[in-house]
């Protein structure tokens, strides 16, 4: 059905019948990727996630936001990246413009709204790295 709404979905990809999608056509997944129930996917601007990444039950990936600098707060779609192998754990929040490199790890209930370099692990509100290099 994501096909049909332009949505670019690889081979294998699971998605749940609960995901919340906006604007699937800004919405890009590579093969063997999976999306866990009631995620939301909020692609005001494109949203890629990469081969054999998981975004976990409850996480909201939100690629839109509002610039705070102009009092007419005009809407900003900056995209986000979820690389190869990584993973969103369950209810993370991950910000409009945010890379989460390949292999990455984003803990339970995380929110970054900073990119997470590859292979790194890292958890809380705001998410810190636990492991891995900052950059």
């Amino acid at each position: 059905m994501l096909r049909l709404f332009r949505a670019k979905i690889g081979r294998q990809v699971h998605i749940y019948p609960t995901v919340r999608i906006t604007i699937p056509w800004n919405l890009k997944i590579g093969e063997f990727a999976a999306v866990g129930d009631r995620a939301i996917l909020y692609a005001l601007g494109t949203i890629t996630i990469g081969a054999r990444a998981t975004v976990s039950q409850g996480a909201h990936i939100c690629a839109g936001t509002h610039d705070l600098t102009d009092p007419a707060r005009p809407l900003l779609k900056p995209p986000i990246l979820i690389g190869e192998d990584a993973w969103v754990c369950a209810d993370a929040f991950v910000g409009p413009g945010v890379t989460i490199g390949a292999g990455a790890i984003l803990g339970a209930r995380g929110v970054t709204m900073r990119d997470l370099p590859p292979g790194t692990r890292a958890a809380g509100n705001p998410a810190r790295i636990i492991k891995g290099k900052q950059k």
